[in-house]
């Protein structure tokens, strides 16, 4: 499911979100498997924060994701920032071909966003295609103990522009999650207009996202867990898998 309403001020809600922490991620992991990323394919890249920290690093980062909403915003960030990104409209499951990459990454839990297990299963095959040999895939996903906590979560918060409240609710497919999201945004006479949207996450368990690596082809597969070098553990809220195409 793709962003609507809330791409408009994704930047301003996620605005707590450390994207250096990916960097140094990406940064560590690539030099573990000894690959130049000379090239870098990002799905689900949003806004475009994680493709400013690659273009700033003097990569060639190329970015795809479902909404046109949250591509404009990139397009915009991106260029004012001086770059000219490539940036592709589609389904990380379907992808269109958009060349060959050292380095293909899915951060910010987006791979949870899929809404069953073929369109995961699809999203390797399709990533294995686009990368060079010896390439990587780099990605992350809320993990079974995360999945499990957000029910009955609730976040909001307001400013004088906009404010929104999120609500969490357990899905019917086992691990996943509907987190519903109500808008209020001033309009030009000062009143406020309510704006609502959906959205879908589901995760699977360690040797489930390994198995589907495995049929897609990858190697070399390495699982640690919230940004350290540590394996998870029963508590680990965020899994970080890398593997290599061979």
């Amino acid at each position: 499911m793709s962003y609507s309403h809330l791409s408009f001020w994704y930047d301003a809600f996620m605005s707590h979100v450390d994207y250096t922490k990916w960097a140094t991620y990406f940064e560590r992991t690539c030099n573990m498997y000894g690959v130049q990323a000379n090239r870098v394919l990002d799905l689900g890249c949003g806004t475009g924060e994680w493709l400013l920290e690659m273009h700033e690093r003097g990569l060639t980062a190329v970015g795809v994701d479902l909404s046109e909403q949250m591509l404009a915003v990139a397009q915009a960030k991106l260029q004012e920032a001086g770059y000219q990104p490539l940036l592709y409209q589609g389904d990380m499951s379907d992808l269109p071909p958009v060349g060959s990459f050292d380095v293909v990454t899915i951060f910010c839990d987006s791979l949870n966003y899929l809404q069953d297990e073929d369109s995961v299963t699809r999203t390797f095959a399709a990533c294995y295609n686009l990368l060079t040999k010896g390439g990587l895939l780099l990605f992350d996903v809320h993990s079974p103990t995360r999945m499990e906590a957000f029910p009955g979560e609730v976040h909001a918060q307001a400013d004088e522009e906009v404010s929104y409240i999120w609500h969490s609710f357990a899905g019917e497919d086992p691990l996943s999650v509907v987190h519903e999201l109500t808008f209020f945004v001033r309009q030009q006479d000062g009143r406020y207009e309510r704006l609502e949207e959906a959205h879908f996450e589901r995760t699977y368990t360690v040797e489930m996202y390994k198995e589907m690596l495995k049929q897609a082809g990858f190697a070399d597969l390495t699982v640690t867990a919230d940004f350290t070098n540590e394996p998870p553990t029963s508590k680990s809220e965020r899994l970080f898998f890398s593997c290599r195409k061979v």
